[in-house]
C-alpha cells in the first residue's frame, strides 16, 4: 500500500516536472525579451497606431497603451496602466467593460502564443484570431450598450494599484515566485484530474458536455484538457496539451479547436475576478465573452472541416513527426450533427 502511494506520488511529480520543464523553455526566455522590450519603450510603439481605432469601440485613444500593454505583458500590466490613467478619462460603466473584455481574449500574446505554436497550431492564425476577435467582440458590446442605455454609470475602480517603478532584483524575484506557484498549480491539478477519473467525474463530465464538445469539435481526448484550460487558464491547459502532444494521445483538429476556444475564453474565474475589480460587468466579460467564443468556435469548426488535410496543415497547424493524419476529402472531419457547408461548384 504505501510501496504503491509512493509510486503514484513520484508519477505525479515526474509528470509535474516534466508539463512545467516544457513551460518554462517557453516562458522563460519571452519572459525576458518582453521586460527588455518594456524598458525599452517598444510596447508604447505599439500602442500608437492602436490609438487611433480605439474610438470603434466607444474608448478614448489612450486605452490603446492599456490594450497594448496586456497583449505584449500581462493583465496585471495592464491594470497598472489603466489605474494610471483611469482618472483622467472617467470612464463610464460600459466602456471599462468594452476594455476589459477586449483585454480577456486578446493579452499574454507572446507567451501564449508560443505554447500554442509548440502544440501544433499556426501562431499567426491564432494572434489574428484572438486580436481580431477582441476587437470585433469590442465592437459589439460597445453599440448593444449604446443602444440600450446599459451601464451608463461612471466605472468605479475597486483596487488600488501602486504604478510606481519596479527594480530588476524585485522583479526577477517576482518571476522565480511566480513560477515556482506555476509547478504547484499544475501539480495540483495533475492530482485533482487522476482524483476526478478515478472516481468517474471526468466521464460525467465528458458525457454531459458531449453533445456541445461534438458541436465545437473538441474530442472526449481533448475535453478535460480544454475544461482546465478555460477554468484556469491556457498556460495550465495549454501546458498540459503540450505534455499530450509528445505522447500523441490528442488528434490535430483536437488540438487545434480545443486551443481556439481557449484562446477566447480562458481563466474564467480568475480573470474574470480581476476585471470585475477593474469596474468590468459580468454581462461583456464572462457572458459576452462566453458566448462569443462558443459561436465563433463554432463557425470556426464547419469552415475548417471543409478543407482538405493538405490546407489545414498548410495554413492552419504544424504535424509532428509520427501525427496521425485526417480526412484529406473537405467536409469529412466535422462532428457528427454539423451539417457541411455547401460549395456552389
Amino acid at each position: 500500500m504505501i510501496a504503491s502511494s509512493m509510486a503514484s506520488l513520484k508519477s505525479l511529480l515526474v509528470e509535474a516536472l516534466s508539463v512545467t520543464r516544457d513551460l518554462f523553455r517557453i516562458m522563460i526566455p519571452i519572459i525576458v525579451v518582453v521586460k527588455v522590450l518594456q524598458e525599452w519603450g517598444v510596447i508604447g510603439l505599439l500602442a500608437d497606431p492602436l490609438s487611433g481605432i480605439m474610438g470603434y469601440v466607444g474608448l478614448p485613444g489612450s486605452m490603446g497603451l492599456v490594450w497594448a500593454t496586456a497583449m505584449i505583458n500581462n493583465i496585471y500590466s495592464g491594470i497598472i496602466v489603466y489605474a494610471s490613467l483611469a482618472p483622467q478619462e472617467s470612464l463610464s460603466a460600459a466602456q471599462t467593460t468594452v476594455l476589459a473584455t477586449m483585454i480577456l481574449v486578446a493579452h499574454s500574446l507572446p507567451v501564449e502564443l508560443e505554447i500554442v505554436r509548440k502544440s501544433g497550431p499556426k501562431w499567426w492564425f491564432q494572434a489574428l484570431m484572438r486580436v481580431g476577435s477582441a476587437f470585433v467582440l469590442g465592437m459589439i458590446l460597445h453599440h448593444v450598450y449604446a443602444w440600450g442605455g446599459w451601464l451608463s454609470q461612471e466605472s468605479v475602480l475597486l483596487i488600488g494599484v501602486d504604478p510606481g517603478a519596479q527594480d530588476l532584483v524585485s522583479w526577477g524575484i517576482g518571476q522565480i515566485r511566480n513560477l515556482a506557484w506555476i509547478f504547484v498549480i499544475i501539480l495540483g491539478l495533475l492530482v485533482l484530474m487522476r482524483l476526478l477519473s478515478a472516481m468517474g467525474i471526468t466521464r460525467l463530465l465528458i458525457g454531459l458536455l458531449g453533445p456541445l464538445l461534438r458541436v465545437l469539435g473538441i474530442g472526449k481526448e481533448a475535453a478535460p484538457l480544454t475544461i482546465v484550460g478555460m477554468v484556469m487558464g491556457i498556460g495550465y491547459g495549454g501546458g498540459l496539451i503540450l505534455h499530450e502532444v509528445k505522447k500523441k494521445r490528442v488528434g490535430q483538429r483536437d488540438i487545434f479547436f480545443a486551443l481556439s476556444l481557449m484562446g477566447l475564453s480562458h481563466s474564467l474565474i480568475e480573470d474574470t475576478l480581476l476585471m470585475m475589480s477593474l469596474g468590468g460587468g459580468l454581462s461583456g466579460i464572462l457572458v459576452g465573452r462566453v458566448l462569443f467564443s462558443l459561436i465563433f468556435v463554432f463557425g470556426l469548426v464547419r469552415l475548417v472541416g471543409c478543407l482538405s488535410e493538405k490546407t489545414f496543415l498548410r495554413w492552419l497547424f504544424t504535424a509532428r513527426e509520427g501525427d496521425g493524419g485526417g480526412s484529406t476529402k473537405a467536409c469529412q472531419s466535422m462532428p457528427s450533427g454539423i451539417p457541411p457547408l455547401r460549395s456552389n461548384q
